[in-house]
């Protein structure tokens, strides 16, 4: 399966690697980033002194506040006169006259509203009186829109138009999960990780994040398609008016208190998704230096790996701060929350926690670091990621084995690659008792330089260990550079050793046992209480 991803994604690597692709993929997370923030700012809550007159779902124009009544009472008494009036099949005929020196608007002779100074002001007109004509003339076409609309050939005519436009959204969401299976996403992972030595890996959240963007994107296509839909039909549009209008006031109203400031859910929701995109881009970034910068200065695997998760997370910290900051939200007020998060923790999380504290202790003693062959308990493997809970290990079986960071702290761990990769390995051999030692001893440093990854220095030696059962006991220990591979060498030593014993006539025992039967005397004396013929 990584072979055939691999091969995919290698028509895409030049596309890649052109700085102008950068540069866009960059322009967009940065416009993306821009915009959430202006979002927020965007989010805060306006004094409002108008409201609007709508018809049919459609706002027309905005009417000010008078001294009797406030703006929305007064837009919503003449919104509903005018949803009676487009009750009626016959044509409506809209109209100005002065009534008490005021401008007011009638409908078939019927009263509507009185255009007010405060209007004016609120549009910018010089008088209301001119005021007046402008909103009699906008008022007669949607009046006589909205009647058009409730015949029965335009409802027809746009029930299918719908059809035919969820049938295309369909093919659509189709094609954009297609397109991004088989361009963008390879295109994103390849921009945010490196492949060359085959050990990077995408940052932690980032294919949640990559999964997110796509349901994001079809989860806008589908509510454009839907609230357009929605704008065909006088019902639906004046549903989807009062829904979108009681969201928009229940997500833009400032009733949630963070310390001593008031914000709206909308702005928690864009402070919660730039907090995670500051994960992710410290993520990238940690791979980014480690990868790309760390690997130019030559220093060890490890110290990189821990520079790398030093930098990523102090990003993260200092990130949060800065942005909560901005955000207006006064950290010394979240004192007690903390004071209370930090019971809970010790209470019923304190194994995760000292998981946390063990991980920060490996970092920065580095008993243990990245690309270390160890040995844990019955296990044997290489380090390959060292993370903030957990320590990845990945066996000589190819096996991925998670192991808590406190485990690290509280057992013995062999680690054979700590400060110098030099070890030591020890092949026991027996013999015949009719073998030669000195012979045996030549045999055994012979072959084991004739392995290419057993050094010559330190020198191989060879120990007279004993006189075993049915064997003479040599012992015969080499120094190695390449720890994980110990098994295979080790193995290699046995194929040399048994070839060379053969070739010099040495035997190679097996377990003997010598019997020895005692004999007695003939004839049998039996005791006085037994005499021949007796029953037992």
């Amino acid at each position: 399966m990584g072979e055939r991803r691999r091969s995919h994604r290698q028509p895409w690597r030049g596309l890649v690697k052109s700085p102008i692709w950068r540069r866009l993929c960059t322009l967009v997370l940065a416009l993306m980033l821009g915009s959430s923030v202006i979002g927020g700012v965007m989010a805060q809550p306006l004094v409002l002194n108008s409201a609007p007159v709508v018809l049919d779902g459609r706002p027309l124009f905005d009417v000010a506040a008078t001294n009797q009544i406030n703006a929305d009472e007064r837009a919503d008494t003449i919104s509903g006169e005018l949803e009676d009036l487009i009750e009626n099949d016959e044509g409506l005929n809209v109209s100005t006259e002065t009534r008490n020196k005021a401008p007011v608007i009638l409908v078939d002779e019927r009263y509507l509203m009185t255009v007010t100074q405060n209007d004016a002001d609120l549009n910018d007109v010089n008088s209301p009186d001119e005021l007046a004509t402008t909103w009699a003339l906008q008022l007669d076409q949607e009046l006589e829109t909205a009647q058009a609309e409730r015949s029965n050939a335009v409802l027809q005519r746009r029930l299918f138009y719908s059809l035919g436009l969820i049938v295309l959204t369909l093919l659509a969401h189709r094609l954009i999960g297609y397109l991004w299976r088989r361009s963008l996403r390879p295109l994103l992972e390849n921009w945010v990780t490196s492949r060359d030595d085959g050990e990077q890996s995408p940052p932690a959240g980032f294919n949640l994040l990559l999964s997110l963007i796509l349901s994001l994107i079809r989860f806008g296509l589908w509510l454009g398609v839907i609230t357009y839909i929605t704008t065909l039909f006088p019902l639906t549009r004046r549903w989807s008016y009062f829904f979108q209008r009681q969201v928009l006031e229940g997500l833009l109203a400032p009733n949630l208190r963070l310390g001593q400031t008031e914000i709206s859910i909308f702005s928690l929701f864009v402070l919660i998704g730039i907090l995670l995109g500051l994960v992710v881009v410290s993520g990238i970034f940690a791979n980014f230096l480690r990868s790309r910068v760390l690997r130019l200065t030559g220093i060890d695997r490890g110290l990189q790996a821990a520079i790398a998760v030093l930098a990523k997370y102090s990003m993260i910290f200092v990130s949060t701060v800065v942005l909560l900051q901005i955000w207006g939200v006064d950290l010394s007020s979240l004192a007690l929350i903390a004071s209370a998060l930090g019971v809970g923790i010790g209470i019923g999380l304190q194994n995760i926690v000292k998981d946390f504290g063990s991980g920060f202790i490996l970092v920065f003693e580095r008993p243990i670091q990245v690309g270390d062959f160890v040995a844990f308990g019955e296990f044997q493997g290489t380090v390959e990621h060292i993370g903030a809970r957990s320590t990845e290990i990945k066996t000589l079986d190819q096996v991925s084995i998670i192991v808590p960071n406190s485990r690290f702290l509280e057992q013995e761990v062999i680690n054979w690659s700590h400060r110098n990769p030099v070890s030591r390995i020890r092949v026991p051999v027996g013999v015949s008792y009719s073998s030669d030692p000195k012979d045996v001893k030549q045999v055994l440093i012979e072959a084991s330089y004739q392995h290419p990854q057993v050094l010559s220095k330190p020198p191989p030696l060879v120990f007279f260990k004993g006189f075993g059962d049915s064997s003479l006991d040599f012992e015969l220990l080499v120094w190695i550079a390449d720890p994980p591979k110990q098994l295979v060498i080790k193995s290699d030593l046995y194929f040399s050793i048994e070839a060379a014993l053969r070739q010099h006539h040495i035997e190679i025992p097996f377990p003997q046992r010598d019997l020895h039967i005692r004999s007695g005397q003939l004839p049998l004396e039996f005791p006085e209480q037994l005499r021949p013929g007796d029953r037992l």
